[in-house]
């Protein structure tokens, strides 16, 4: 007896297997999520395993149900005339001159933030005072950048977005050099690579990984 296929219907969306570019195309909204702050480091970690373990699309569909539909870019892609734009991973590298090469602060305080260019090496000093680098906003020139820290009876300060990763190196003398959360993991194999060196001696430099706006800040 020959089975009547024809009363068979086939699969609904959440028995199709998912495919590479499903998977890609979730992982991307998560970035974008974690960068804008509506997930947290360990909220983006769980949900981009849980991403590449799914099988079909179903199992994808729970992963951004709470997400919008398309990241609110408006402020990343509307500046005001001029300016650099904030943008994410690769397409920080850019073909630019740096707009600064160091920062020091004897005695007193020294800060770079907003839109900024850094070079291949940039030089942060720090002697009895304090430095606060944000390179939330920032670019580059090169595809791997160096900071070298030296704070002595100072401290510096170095916050990060999520999608630039970090490499401690430096060496402290009665001092410090930490990162205070562990870098996520990024998608973008372009995306900047930010290497922190020096000496701290009596002194501390401290990376910290915040989302590129965080509530709040202007």
């Amino acid at each position: 007896m020959v089975e009547d296929v024809s009363q068979y219907e086939p699969p609904g969306p959440e028995r199709i297997r998912a495919s590479d570019a499903d998977r890609d195309a979730v992982a991307h909204r998560l970035r974008d999520a974690l960068a804008e702050g509506r997930l947290d480091l360990d909220e983006h970690n769980e949900r981009l395993d849980a991403t590449y373990r799914s099988k079909t699309v179903g199992e994808l569909v729970p992963l951004t149900e709470d997400l919008p539909e398309a990241p609110s870019d408006t402020a990343l892609t509307t500046p005001a005339s001029g300016s650099l734009r904030p943008s994410r991973g690769s397409e920080r590298v850019v073909a630019a001159s740096p707009t600064s090469s160091s920062a020091i602060a004897i005695m007193g305080g020294a800060d770079r933030s907003g839109d900024w260019v850094l070079p291949g090496n940039f030089m942060a000093t720090a002697i009895m005072g304090g430095i606060e680098l944000d390179l939330r906003s920032a670019k580059f020139t090169q595809h791997e950048t160096t900071i070298w820290c030296y704070p002595v009876m100072g401290g510096i300060g170095i916050t990060v977005p999520y999608d630039v990763q970090v490499r401690v190196h430096g060496l402290p003398i009665m001092g410090g050099f930490g990162l205070e959360s562990e870098a996520p993991g990024s998608n973008d194999p372009n995306a900047p690579i930010v290497h922190i060196r020096g000496m701290a001696v009596m002194g501390g430099v401290g990376v910290e990984y915040r989302s590129w706006k965080d509530d709040g800040d202007e």
